[in-house]
């Protein structure tokens, strides 16, 4: 356990001590799963996730509440290389650690957390400190170190303050580490917007530019807008721009030109449909490029189109999908699933057909949930 981890430890474990009238409630969630594809040499997968959380709250008085999540993940996986020699591994790893004060129009949360925002749904510019697949059912996402401060204007408006410290790894969208000792900062604005909302975003770090945290480093800024409207069907939008002082950090296509710019677009629709029990449509547009200027042209880039599906076909059972498309590599992305839920159990029958090159961020950051041809059988216990 390091130092910073067990001083979030020690410090949530004083406040508790210290509030005998606290409200504790205790979750635990515990899932196991069977995956097998045709990546070569093909490689059956068997796992088993255990995640307990305590949560704990007390009231302050005169509108103002201290409340605190702690949660681990313990995992245990079991491969199987072709079928013959099989390596184990396990991992105990701090998963939510946070403080937070709060009263009806303002919050201040300390610790390990997760913090996402924006209005797209499967291709998010802004994915900055997390890494969800929305193909995932167990949506597992590691948090960052870091102070959050939201406040919540009266009109629905709300604004974001946070600082973020120790989280050298790379994050969401992010292809090299950041600085070490260096923090990290930024803040949102959000304000209704018509028959919608929109907001304005920004993050300002010092990136790595050898890989080693440790070693040289230059500026990177990031600025992001975002919206979503109720025009009868849902309608979003989601653009990002992200500046590194260094110009060699970006290399585009072949590496034969250095752009200090990257900048993407996510366009969105959704609506469900009156047929059967109700058909859920999701499409998403998504572009990426590097360029040497925000709006200068780009000759290649990520071009990526998805549709997502979803039928209920009862109380317990209901069928999802999801497609991507990428228009210069000419290559199809498909998941289907089928799940049931019950008070305490979710069951899941997953198949995919998939490259075997990762095509999200969230599979390009290693987990590689669904790469090549194949399935995967999961059983989750909510306790």
């Amino acid at each position: 356990m390091t130092r910073r981890l067990r001083l979030l430890a020690l410090a949530l474990a004083a406040v508790s001590l210290h509030l005998p009238a606290a409200d504790f409630e205790w979750k635990s969630q515990l899932s196991g799963w069977f995956s097998l594809n045709d990546l070569q040499p093909s490689t059956p997968r068997l796992g088993l996730r255990w995640q307990p959380s305590l949560s704990l709250g007390h009231s302050l008085g005169a509108g103002w509440n201290l409340d605190a999540e702690m949660a681990v993940a313990a995992s245990a996986a079991l491969d199987a290389p072709s079928w013959r020699s099989a390596d184990a591994e396990a991992t105990l790893d701090p998963y939510r650690l946070w403080l937070r004060l709060s009263s009806r129009q303002f919050e201040a949360r300390l610790g390990l957390q997760k913090i996402n925002f924006g209005s797209a749904a499967l291709f998010r510019p802004l994915m900055w400190f997390d890494a969800l697949d929305p193909r995932d059912p167990l949506q597992l996402s590691e948090g960052v170190y870091g102070l959050l401060l939201r406040y919540y204007f009266k009109n629905n408006a709300n604004a974001w303050l946070w600082g973020l410290y120790g989280n050298h790894d790379p994050k969401g969208w992010e292809t090299s580490p950041t600085a070490r000792h260096v923090p990290e900062f930024g803040g949102r604005l959000q304000l209704p917007f018509l028959a919608g909302e929109a907001a304005a975003t920004a993050h300002f770090r010092r990136s790595a530019l050898t890989g080693d945290p440790a070693g040289p480093a230059a500026r990177e800024s990031r600025f992001a807008f975002d919206g979503k409207w109720d025009l009868g069907f849902g309608f979003w939008l989601e653009g990002a721009f992200t500046h590194r002082a260094d110009p060699a950090m970006i290399v585009f296509a072949e590496g034969t030109a250095a752009h200090p710019w990257q900048r993407s677009l996510c366009l969105g629709i959704d609506y469900t449909f009156a047929l059967g029990n109700g058909l859920y449509l999701l499409a998403e547009q998504f572009f990426s490029h590097g360029t040497a200027a925000p709006l200068a042209a780009a000759a290649r880039g990520m071009s990526l189109s998805a549709l997502q599906a979803r039928y209920p076909l009862g109380l317990l059972d209901s069928l999802s999908a999801v497609l991507y498309f990428d228009w210069p590599g000419k290559q199809a992305y498909n998941f289907a699933s089928w799940q049931r839920t019950t008070d305490h159990w979710q069951f899941h029958v997953m198949v995919f057909w998939n490259p075997a090159r990762p095509l999200t961020a969230q599979e390009q950051g290693g987990r590689g949930l669904f790469a090549g041809r194949g399935f995967q059988l999961l059983a989750v216990w909510n306790i």
